[in-house]
């Protein structure tokens, strides 16, 4: 496990003019991000006062910003933690940070690349695979569903039917 910064919302713009900012989530929605104290937010700490749902997100208050040019300032601006602070999963369940750049063999032995992205178009998750570089040229990608995928902690085992 890495102690990566994980992003679980973005600053997407100021609610009001006392200081609110509109969050859009990564998570499992405003609740969540209650268990946390504070936030990395780029070169600053923020610390959480209050969040609600809001329009496509969440609408919060943090003690650090004082009015709306504070807020409108922060516009973009990623909220993280360290990874290690995230909650224990159970069996089976995987962060996608822990998944990125996890190096993959086919269920044949054969080296595919890494984890380059983890993505989610509705139907599931989905791994998407960097093929190594050839001759400084990088190599192709190709995509998975996260079912064909054998997770361990130090390699993913694809299923040969899917790769591609």
């Amino acid at each position: 496990m890495t102690d990566k910064p994980v992003t679980l919302a973005a600053i997407v713009g100021a609610h009001g003019v006392t200081g609110e900012v509109r969050l859009k989530l990564f998570g499992q929605g405003p609740d969540s991000l209650k268990a946390y104290k504070g936030f990395d937010a780029g070169n600053r700490r923020l610390t959480l006062k209050t969040i609600r749902p809001g329009p496509s997100g969440a609408v919060a208050r943090f003690a650090e910003i004082g009015g709306r040019t504070d807020a409108e300032g922060l516009r973009g601006t990623a909220l993280t933690v360290p990874r290690s602070a995230l909650p224990p999963l159970a069996e089976g369940e995987f962060y996608h940070i822990d998944l990125m750049d996890l190096p993959c063999v086919s269920d044949a032995g054969e080296a595919l690349g890494h984890v380059a992205a983890v993505e989610n178009f509705g139907a599931g998750d989905i791994l998407e695979i960097q093929r190594p570089s050839i001759e400084g040229k990088p190599g192709k990608r190709f995509m998975v569903p996260i079912h064909a995928a054998q997770i361990g902690e130090d390699q993913a085992v694809i299923d040969s039917a899917f790769v591609d």
